[in-house]
């Protein structure tokens, strides 16, 4: 008998849960779900958007980078850094003196004018090569001229600089102008790069990118080519420090075009010069964001793009570049 009822208890004691039982463990196990999973959202959602704004500040550091050294060293011939003492550059009433072969799909003298160091256009893609694709509206082109700071051979059909420390002289049939000594002088590669923001990109289609027209060599000739360099970057502007009293301090600053600066227009001040330059760059996430609110008023230099609220990510930076070459 008391074997029986043992065996009774025993069985009562394992019997399984209750209803009342279960259904407290299901809604304690279903909140702990759901809190895992909206963690798991959130953390997701955090990274997605710390990962958008990581891409487009390193886009915008690296357009910027790219951009800021090319005129950072503007002006630099090698040995000096007096643009008017190149012989070969573009005169008034003659663009290329020397007969040297030139790439002229960008203009006439886009290669040689050398007294213009850093130039562009408002507000506008004025350059006769067309962009490709179609350049983006209310966005400036900037455009540099230097020469390499490594020296080279001479090498012919490239644009090339002998210089010394008081001269220089522009040529491209890979003979060292008889009036430089070999020992006394070296040799560099002219440098011509115009950035410019062109509306769609190749890489990823349907976004804006910056491009730049770049003086190489092609088949032993002289060549303009096209290369896309940052794709996000919406819009660059451009203004120019200028001294106009030769004190080494800016004095004004001007958009590029203005005549103050240019020793070829009915404009220019004797003894301007571009020494520093303010540039602002746009930059756009590569895809839409739902929920994305930006009330920003973008105004880079003098162009005013507003408020863009179309759930795309931005980023606006700009920077002042000192050109270590302009100073006297």
């Amino acid at each position: 008998m008391r074997i029986n009822n043992s065996i009774n208890q025993t069985v009562h004691r394992q019997t399984g849960l209750t209803m009342v039982e279960l259904l407290v463990a299901l809604a304690i196990g279903s909140f702990l779900m759901i809190g895992a999973v909206n963690i798991y959202s959130q953390s997701r959602q955090s990274f997605i958007i710390n990962e958008s704004i990581a891409r487009v500040q390193e886009t915008a550091q690296f357009a910027m980078d790219t951009i800021e050294s090319d005129v950072r060293m503007a002006s630099n011939w090698g040995r000096n850094s007096r643009s008017l003492a190149v012989e070969g550059r573009s005169i008034v009433g003659d663009v290329n003196p020397n007969g040297l072969a030139e790439p002229v799909t960008c203009g006439a003298g886009w290669a040689l004018d050398l007294a213009m160091t850093v130039d562009g256009d408002n507000n506008t893609y004025a350059l006769t090569c067309g962009a490709t694709p179609a350049a983006q509206a209310s966005s400036d082109v900037i455009t540099v001229r230097r020469a390499t700071v490594a020296t080279f051979a001479p090498e012919a059909g490239r644009l090339q600089i002998q210089t010394t420390r008081i001269q220089g002289e522009l040529f491209a049939d890979g003979l060292v102008p008889n009036t430089f000594s070999v020992a006394d002088s070296t040799t560099h590669n002219l440098l011509v790069n115009s950035y410019y923001v062109a509306n769609n990109s190749d890489l990823i289609p349907g976004v804006p990118t910056l491009r730049r027209k770049s003086l190489s060599m092609v088949g032993g000739v002289p060549t303009i080519i096209d290369q896309e360099i940052a794709p996000g970057v919406e819009n660059i502007q451009l203004q120019l420090g200028i001294d106009v009293n030769e004190d080494n301090t800016v004095d004004r600053y001007v958009n590029p075009g203005d005549q103050s600066y240019d020793p070829n227009a009915a404009g220019f001040i004797p003894g301007a010069r571009v020494i520093t330059a303010r540039i602002w760059i746009v930059v756009r996430g590569i895809n839409i964001e739902n929920g994305v609110q930006d009330d920003t008023d973008y105004r880079p230099g003098d162009v005013v793009l507003g408020v863009i609220n179309d759930n795309y990510r931005r980023m606006q930076i700009s920077k002042t570049v000192l050109m270590r070459n302009a100073r006297t």
